[in-house]
């Protein structure tokens, strides 16, 4: 019995050191980070092409404030217009669904201060490409602020 929970004893705070090693502490500030471009070459169109811009600030070592932001190759920045052609809906569904993803950057930004941890946000459905931009623009964001 002894052995068991001397074994125990040893295993929580083997546990417990390790999971303090994996600790990141970040330095106070804001900081900018930014995916990579996106290129859906499976559209005959350029529908949904391009980045995700991420804006962090850090206050005592955690997020306190997010902005997502995604924007189309040239730069355009993905708004109320984002699946309009020519400042009209012609395709009410696509609309929507551009729709749909931009407002999930909001979503995204939320969650990250809520959480504190960019792999405790929760996915939105049709809006995985502005998930994964947001996570890759997070990870660059928080490799600046890293407190080495």
């Amino acid at each position: 019995m002894k052995m068991r929970l001397a074994f125990l004893l040893c295993a929580l705070t083997l546990t417990a050191s390790l999971a303090s090693c994996g600790e990141v502490s970040y330095k106070d500030g804001s900081y900018e980070g930014r995916s990579a471009d996106f290129i859906n070459e499976e559209e005959s169109d350029e529908a949904g092409n391009g980045y995700g811009v991420v804006q962090l600030t850090i206050k005592d070592g955690k997020i306190t404030e997010c902005d997502y932001k995604t924007y189309e190759l040239d730069g355009t920045l993905k708004d109320e217009n984002y699946g309009k052609e020519n400042g009209e809906i012609k395709n009410k569904d696509f609309y929507q669904k551009a729709q749909r993803a931009r407002s999930a950057c909001d979503n995204y930004a939320k969650q990250l201060v809520s959480k504190g941890d960019i792999d405790e946000v929760d996915a939105v459905s049709g809006a995985t490409v502005n998930y994964n931009e947001f996570k890759e623009a997070v990870a660059e964001a928080l490799k600046k602020a890293e407190d080495k």
